[in-house]
């Protein structure tokens, strides 16, 4: 292999010995993570490497890592029962799987969760590899491909709270990390952001616009997110005295944002704000207004959640509880590869604070 690099003209790790003032062994070790060596002289192996530009044989050195240098970046969805199991991996097999796959595309915040890994993997010589388990099978596929070698550990964006991924991830000794606190507990560090604050600062900011008659279009309430934003809202209102908070219920996209704001309209047509508990339902619930008629903020103020590029592109531009959800994946990343380096270490867990992010719906 070192023949056929200096054959192409590539540099190798000869080179950035010589050009570090140190042995090829160290250079060894410094590029294999091997942690005895000084760091004063680790960074001159790493400022050689830039200045030669050597790029590390990433199957020889994943002979001596004993290390695939990339993560599972699992998207995870419901359990199936096992008597539905067939059923629906023979509708996975015929394609029907692409609405699972389409959802997750569609929602601004999967791409964030990828911005937030990729981010953090690529300076270090690592990468995501991408996997979906919305099925009973491609569940057992992800935890064989983990088992295997061919990732060091997983990434887990759970969609629903019954979803029996991480307790199978813990079960078999794997390495990963969660993005969300589970639903049922489990042996498994996680990263999270405090629901329910979010959730009161949007009630406070609707108060103090002087909102009086609010309704909040909630998200599905067999997840833990949406349980919390619920539960902040209702509490805080509660607190200011409001008793009763009307509630629809929707699934966190802009269709079902519409679907929710219908009925509360058609139930409650005098209401003067909308929490909504994330921006893709805010975005329907202000579509549904205008055509209804209603001016927002100057009939109904509405507030999202999550601040994603929905939020700014909203007509009139969303007022919302910001997720920081980019510096959450990196954090997630930067768990399970503190993992990987200390398999050991205790289980733990990062809650991020939530900011109001206020423009003009409220």
């Amino acid at each position: 292999m070192t023949d056929d690099r200096r054959a192409a003209g590539a540099p190798t790790l000869e080179d950035v010995a010589r050009a570090a003032g140190v042995s090829r062994a160290t250079v060894s070790r410094v590029i294999n993570g091997i942690r005895n060596v000084d760091p004063v002289i680790q960074e001159a192996v790493r400022q050689a490497v830039s200045v030669t530009g050597y790029t590390p044989n990433r199957a020889a050195r994943s002979l001596v890592t004993r290390r695939a240098d990339a993560v599972a970046l699992v998207v995870s969805g419901a359990g199936v029962e096992p008597e539905a199991a067939e059923e629906a991996e023979g509708a996975a097999a015929s394609g029907d799987r692409g609405s699972f796959t389409a959802q997750v595309f569609a929602d601004p915040f999967f791409g964030r969760v990828v911005t937030g890994v990729v981010g953090y993997l690529r300076p270090r010589g690592m990468h995501p590899v991408l996997m979906f388990a919305e099925s009973s099978r491609a569940r057992e596929e992800v935890v064989a491909y983990l088992r295997q070698g061919s990732a060091d550990g997983a990434l887990v964006v759970s969609t629903h709270a019954e979803d029996p991924l991480p307790a199978l991830i813990a079960e078999a000794g794997l390495a990963a990390v969660l993005f969300a606190r589970p639903a049922r507990p489990v042996p498994v560090s996680y990263v999270d952001l405090a629901h329910q604050d979010g959730a009161r600062l949007a009630a406070e900011h609707l108060l103090a616009r002087g909102c009086r008659r609010t309704a909040t279009i909630s998200g599905p309430l067999d997840v833990p997110a949406g349980q919390a934003r619920l539960t902040g809202f209702r509490d805080t209102m509660a607190r200011h005295g409001h008793a009763y908070v009307p509630v629809a219920e929707g699934q966190f996209t802009q269709e079902s944002g519409e679907v929710a704001m219908e009925r509360l309209l058609a139930q409650h047509p005098d209401l003067d704000g909308v929490f909504a508990a994330n921006d893709l339902m805010a975005l329907g619930a202000c579509h549904v207004l205008r055509e209804h008629g209603r001016s927002v903020p100057g009939d109904v103020a509405v507030v999202g959640f999550d601040d994603s590029s929905a939020a700014p592109a909203c007509r009139p531009p969303l007022t919302t509880v910001r997720q920081p959800v980019e510096q959450m994946a990196a954090e997630m990343t930067r768990l399970l590869l503190d993992r990987l380096a200390r398999p050991d270490g205790p289980v733990t867990s990062v809650i991020f604070e939530p900011e109001l992010v206020v423009r003009e719906s409220a």
